[in-house]
């Protein structure tokens, strides 16, 4: 079972900071296990926490006025999200499900403002974890218009492996095909098709329960 201490020492901002302050930080978060298919946060909350995964997947959805649910990204063991409502000051806006039994660091409004407010290190990390997330969603609208289901599969999955976003993600992950179904809004069944196509163009590996990624680079650009 991974530690919270194993996860903040994935991060480079954490590496900068005195054991005392470190300490600190940590007495500002809670781990607390959610079950597998319960919200970790919903819409319209009064946002007072910084998330973390340190074990588990979780999903980031939304549902539409038109009674659609659009499910944003998925996060994995070592991702953060939440930042954005925080700096904004907003009411959530979406809601996060545990796809599997996931246990999720909660820090503290406080905490947060502190790092932001004195540790340069954390400024940075949130300015690229800010850039990246940008960058993933605008992919993730340019697949739902413009690509077909193993494109669309291939860059979701892909962006699973992003290392910046899930810091020491490996090219090897533990998630099964419904939850890939969850995230890529397809069915178990097209998600196994799906994977055999990828599969056979040297892309990846699917073994029961898990995904090995071969190619990043050709699961990013598939179907382009």
């Amino acid at each position: 079972m991974r530690s919270l201490d194993e996860m903040l020492g994935s991060l480079p901002w954490a590496h900068d900071l005195p054991a005392a302050e470190l300490e600190r930080i940590k007495s500002g978060i809670v781990v607390r296990s959610i079950a597998a298919g319960a919200y970790v946060c919903r819409r319209g909350e009064t946002v007072e926490h910084w998330m973390g995964v340190v074990e588990g997947l979780v999903k980031i959805t939304c549902d539409g006025i038109c009674g659609k649910t659009t499910t944003f990204t998925g996060v994995a063991s070592g991702g953060w999200f939440g930042e954005g409502s925080l700096l904004k000051n907003e009411p959530r806006r979406y809601d996060v499900i545990a796809l599997r039994e996931s246990r999720i660091a909660f820090m503290n409004r406080a905490v947060f403002q502190s790092l932001l407010d004195h540790s340069i290190a954390f400024n940075r990390f949130l300015i690229v974890q800010l850039n990246e997330r940008l960058g993933q969603f605008i992919g993730l609208m340019e697949h739902e218009r413009l690509l077909d289901i193993e494109a669309r599969l291939a860059r979701g999955l892909a962006s699973l492996f992003n290392p910046v976003l899930y810091p020491g993600v490996g090219a090897r992950l533990q998630i099964s095909q419904e939850e890939l179904g969850f995230l890529a809004g397809i069915s178990r069944q097209r998600v196994n098709r799906a994977l055999r196509t990828l599969a056979e163009a040297g892309l990846l590996r699917a073994d029961y329960g898990s995904v090995t990624v071969l190619d990043l680079a050709g699961l990013r650009s598939y179907g382009s």
